[in-house]
């Protein structure tokens, strides 16, 4: 069998673009996985909270972030919930990972705001 150069490179294309639709399926899928960490956290591992962590300035900060959806403040929050005694390591990484996504109905910032 003869392949002619028109064939092989249709064959190439096509091979390109099943790759290239993989990476986007797995994009996909990634960018997923990060909306539910964001919502739900660790199933796996809950997260005790202290409603003494619960100060005027966490709220206020996570309210804020809550309507403006705008949660560049998360670092900030981690602050303010060091400031008030919060040792928990899952709760402070959560706000501070610079990779993480953070979403209306984050667990951090709904636990801040009582809406468990």
């Amino acid at each position: 069998m003869s392949w002619d150069v028109l064939t092989l490179a249709r064959l190439a294309l096509a091979n390109t673009q099943g790759r290239y639709e993989q990476e986007v399926e797995r994009t996909e899928e990634m960018a997923q996985v990060q909306l539910l960490r964001d919502i739900f956290g660790n199933p796996f591992r809950p997260v005790a909270f202290s409603s003494s962590w619960r100060t005027d300035t966490a709220v206020s900060l996570a309210r804020d972030m809550y309507e403006s959806r705008d949660f560049s403040a998360m670092p900030i929050l981690a602050d303010a919930l060091q400031d008030t005694g919060c040792d928990s390591d899952e709760i402070l990484a959560h706000c501070r990972d610079p990779k993480q996504v953070h979403v209306r109905g984050c667990w951090v910032v709904d636990l801040v705001l009582g809406k468990e």
